[in-house]
């Protein structure tokens, strides 16, 4: 009996465009410790041959949107297999792509559904190929197809299910599609576990009962509305009600998810990251070094204080170095890898607030001259045009003071990039207003490079800060000014300044203290033992 994974996007390598961001990396991170830890699991998602898109950048900062196809012929299997599900009245085939993920102690299938098919109408052909690019009217039959069409996929093809995991609302059409084979409410509910994302009530898929209706006819139940809500068809709240357990991704974000959706018992289970796939080569050498059996069970990098401060040092500016020359190369940025380099990477959106950076320009410059340099990336969704302006102000302030600043925005933020970044960063800044970053990754991604966190106490990093200890906190809440924020920022930027040019010593327990006292914890490995012990068994 088997785990069916659901998911809209997934990111298994830069290889396979079918993840945008943090959703889709943390997707497939759990796919991988679920392979190597012999977890029987099978994952369902959609095959996008034009993915999300590739970001290039003008010399005046605005974003371009570029949709190469994608040949999944290299990377997974054609199978011999059709679902034809009725959407709008019509029928639309779905094939499927088998990709296996060979993890250490097992494999795990990963099945992509795909409708460009000669079967389909030029309009259903394009059903999946966009990731996140449509209206309502695209992404109701995007969930319809993956939560309608998976699991009869999963039927034929023989695989036995004993839990079905939505990895966040989008993938709620499979209970109804389980109560329409079951009969059963609570048949359905014993099936199925559920994880939300989203602290914010407009991260969460809504549709009107009019489309739903007229996209999905008679699979809508009578009593849907008591079921999915009354005023529109809420997809999380359709997830609730059929789960036999729902869980946030953080502790902040479970209590978060309670006051969103009162009356349900919503847990939490804390993000993590693969860490053999986010360990950069210099540190992965060091651990096996010092810690060998860090690679299967990563809790032994609590005993990260053995490893000697020449050798810690050594392997971080390595590290940095890839970076930096990476940097220069593409950018003829003129960065030092013998300066401090502060990196804020992420979604461009306007609660992510990137711009505060720039609210004491006086005071950013004098840091700079003290030998600091700075790297951005980050895409802005094709529709945010909030979003795009934040890219665009980054880049036009490093343009105003240039020779000053030493700060530069690498475009297109993907897998390959993250991986860089998160290795050769020596702080991961990370500043959104709280409580709207439900977790969080990339700065765990830091910690298994020896890099050092200075965030917000928002989503994972509130569970295990330690200010000045294993990291900065910049203090705020949802009530703080952004100028009193900005003002903390500053303030802590300053001590990890002096602390990195003037005391060696303590900043090299930092370090330490990063690795030991967060990697144990915040990895995939713990994860996926977590929903294993908890909602799985």
């Amino acid at each position: 009996m088997k785990v069916a994974y659901f998911t809209m996007e997934i990111g298994l390598s830069e290889n396979l465009p079918t993840y945008s961001g943090g959703l889709g990396i943390l997707a497939g991170d759990h796919v991988k410790s679920s392979a190597d830890l012999g977890v029987p699991l099978v994952a369902v998602t959609l095959l996008y041959k034009r993915g999300y898109f590739v970001q290039n950048l003008t010399p005046d900062g605005d974003q371009l949107e570029l949709y190469p196809l994608f040949d999944p012929r290299a990377f997974m299997e054609p199978l011999p297999l059709k679902i034809r599900l009725n959407l709008y009245g019509r029928t639309v085939a779905v094939g499927v792509w088998k990709h296996n993920y060979k993890g250490m102690k097992s494999s795990v299938p990963v099945y992509f559904l795909d409708t460009d098919l000669s079967d389909n109408t030029e309009e259903d052909r394009l059903i999946t190929q966009y990731l996140y690019g449509g209206d309502d009217h695209t992404r109701i039959t995007q969930e319809a197809v993956l939560g309608i069409a998976g699991p009869q996929v999963l039927k034929r093809l023989g695989e036995k299910v004993s839990t079905y995991h939505m990895n966040e609302g989008h993938a709620a059409f499979l209970t109804l599609h389980l109560l329409n084979e079951l009969g059963d409410i609570d048949a359905v509910r014993n099936l199925c576990v559920f994880t939300t994302h989203t602290p914010v009530p407009a991260g969460h898929d809504t549709f009107s009962y009019d489309l739903a209706r007229e996209a999905l006819g008679d699979f809508l139940p009578a009593n849907i509305k008591e079921l999915a809500g009354t005023d529109k068809l809420n997809m999380t709240l359709l997830a609730l009600n059929l789960s036999r357990h729902a869980n946030g991704v953080s502790e902040l974000h479970g209590q978060v998810s309670r006051e969103m959706f009162p009356g349900y018992d919503i847990g939490h289970v804390t993000n993590g990251v693969h860490h053999l796939t986010w360990t950069g080569p210099e540190f992965k050498n060091l651990f096996d070094q010092f810690m060998p059996h860090w690679r299967e069970y990563p809790e032994v990098l609590a005993t990260a204080h053995r490893i000697p401060d020449e050798l810690l040092v050594q392997a971080k500016l390595k590290a940095k170095r890839r970076l930096i020359n990476y940097v220069n190369s593409f950018t003829n940025a003129g960065l030092s890898e013998e300066f401090l380099t502060v990196v804020f990477a992420r979604r461009a959106a306007a609660y992510k607030r990137a711009t505060l950076f720039f609210s004491d320009m006086e005071r950013l410059l004098n840091l700079s001259k003290v030998r600091v340099q700075f790297i951005f990336a980050g895409k802005a969704h094709p529709k945010d045009g909030a979003g795009k302006e934040l890219i665009k102000e980054i880049i036009h302030e490093g343009m105003r003071y240039e020779g000053r600043l030493k700060l530069v925005y690498l475009e297109n933020y993907a897998m390959w990039l993250g991986a860089l970044l998160t290795a050769g960063s020596d702080i991961w800044l990370n500043n959104p207003r709280r409580p709207r970053e439900a977790s969080g990754t990339s700065g765990m991604k830091v910690c298994f490079n020896g890099g050092i966190n200075m965030s917000v106490q928002d989503g994972w990093w509130r569970e295990i800060c330690r200010h000045r200890g294993n990291g900065w906190a910049i203090g705020d809440d949802e009530d703080t000014p952004d100028e009193e924020t900005s003002q903390d920022f500053y303030d802590v930027l300053e001590d990890a300044v002096n602390t990195y040019y003037v005391n060696q010593a303590k900043w090299i327990n930092i370090m330490k203290n990063s690795i030991a006292e967060c990697c144990p914890y915040f990895n995939t490995h713990r994860m996926v033992k977590e929903y294993a012990e908890k909602f799985y068994l």
